[in-house]
C-alpha cells in the first residue's frame, strides 16, 4: 500500500463517486475503479458499497478512512519537519563564547535577533576559554563559537569576522593619567600590566602583547588575574595598569578609571570559529544573521547617534 493509495481511497470516499473523485485527482476513471479494486483485494476487504448513484464506504471503509486521513496527516507533517530541519527551522544550536565575547553588545543583539527569527531552534550557550571552545568545536560538541581570535589561524576552522573594537586602558583612579581623556598606549610604557595568564586566554593575551609591542615597547608583566573581572578588580587595588577590549568597560570597580587609546591599531577583533566542513542549514541561518548585524552595527556607528529633538516645546 503506498500513500497514493490511501488518497485515492480518501477521495473516492468524500466524494461519494469515483468520476467526480477522477476529476479531482486529474486522473482517469477507469485507472481509479482499478487502484480501488487492488486496494481491496490487498486488504481482502470490502471498502464500498456500489448504488446506482455511486458509491458508499462499507464499515471497513469508514474504519479505513479515518485511519487513512490521520497516516496522510502524519506524513505531511513528516515532510514539512524534514524540510523545515533541511532549512534550518528546528533542532538544536550549541554556541561557546568567551568571556570578553560576552560583554560586546553585537553578541546580546545577534543572539536575540537568531531567537526571534528561528524559535523553533533550541540555543545552548557555553562560555569557556577559547583554546577549550576550539576544542569542543573541533569534536562537534560545539556549532558555532564565538572567540577573539588575534592574529591566530587554526586547522579546520573557519573564522568570520564580526566585529572590531578599540582597547581601552585601566587605570588606577590615582593613576596620573587617569583624569586624561585619551591616552597614547605608548604613556603605559614601563608600567606593571595586570594580564589574564596566556595559558587561559592565548588570544587575547597577545593581542595586547601585539597592541603594546606596536606602539613600541615591551609591556612590563605583573600579577596575573584570571579573567577580566579580576583584571579590573587588581586595577583598583593599584596592582598595575591593563588595557581591555572597550565593551569590558561594563565592569564597575570602585577605584579603576577607563581611559579611551588614541592609538588606531589597538584594537581587538570578535569572530565566529565554524568548522569548514560543516555546512549546514541551522549554521550558515547563524552565520547570515551574523553578518546581517555587524553590517547593520557598522552603518549605526557610521552614522553616529540619531539627533536629539530640540524643537521647542
Amino acid at each position: 500500500m503506498e500513500l497514493r493509495h490511501l488518497r485515492y481511497f480518501i477521495a473516492v470516499a468524500e466524494e461519494g463517486n469515483v468520476t467526480r473523485a477522477a476529476e479531482r485527482l486529474g486522473i482517469g476513471q477507469p485507472p481509479l475503479s482499478q487502484q480501488i479494486i487492488a486496494l481491496e483485494r490487498e486488504l481482502d476487504v470490502q471498502l464500498f458499497h456500489r448504488t446506482g448513484h455511486g458509491v458508499v464506504p462499507t464499515e471497513a471503509g469508514k474504519t479505513l478512512l479515518i485511519d487513512a486521513k490521520r497516516l496522510l496527516n502524519d506524513a505531511q507533517d513528516a515532510f514539512l519537519n524534514a524540510q523545515r530541519a533541511g532549512r534550518g527551522e528546528t533542532g538544536h544550536l550549541n554556541l561557546g563564547l568567551t568571556a570578553s565575547a560576552t560583554f560586546h553588545p553585537i553578541v546580546r543583539s545577534l543572539i536575540r535577533a537568531y531567537r526571534s527569527a528561528y524559535p523553533g531552534v533550541g540555543l545552548t550557550l557555553t562560555e569557556d576559554r577559547s583554546a577549550r571552545l576550539l576544542e569542543l568545536l573541533a569534536d562537534g560538541r560545539l556549532d558555532l563559537a564565538l572567540l577573539r581570535p588575534g592574529t591566530h589561524s587554526f586547522a579546520g576552522v573557519a573564522l568570520h569576522q564580526i566585529a572590531s573594537e578599540q582597547f581601552k586602558a585601566v587605570l588606577p583612579a590615582a593613576h596620573p593619567l587617569a583624569k586624561r581623556r585619551r591616552i597614547p598606549l605608548s604613556a603605559l610604557a614601563g608600567e606593571p600590566f595586570i594580564l589574564i595568564p596566556r595559558v587561559a586566554s592565548p588570544m587575547l593575551h597577545d593581542e595586547v602583547l601585539s597592541a603594546c609591542r606596536q606602539a613600541g615597547f615591551e609591556p612590563l608583566l605583573g600579577q596575573q588575574a584570571p579573567q577580566l573581572s579580576s583584571v579590573v578588580n587588581l586595577v583598583s587595588a593599584e596592582f598595575g595598569v591593563s588595557i581591555v577590549p572597550a565593551s569590558v568597560g561594563q565592569i564597575h570597580a570602585e577605584g579603576a578609571v577607563y581611559v579611551d587609546i588614541t592609538d588606531a591599531k589597538a584594537v581587538t577583533q570578535l569572530a565566529l570559529a565554524s568548522r569548514e566542513a560543516d555546512a549546514s542549514a541551522k549554521v550558515n541561518n547563524f552565520l547570515a544573521l551574523a553578518k546581517h548585524t555587524s553590517m547593520a552595527a557598522a552603518r549605526r556607528a557610521t552614522e553616529g547617534p540619531a539627533p536629539k529633538n530640540t524643537a521647542p516645546r
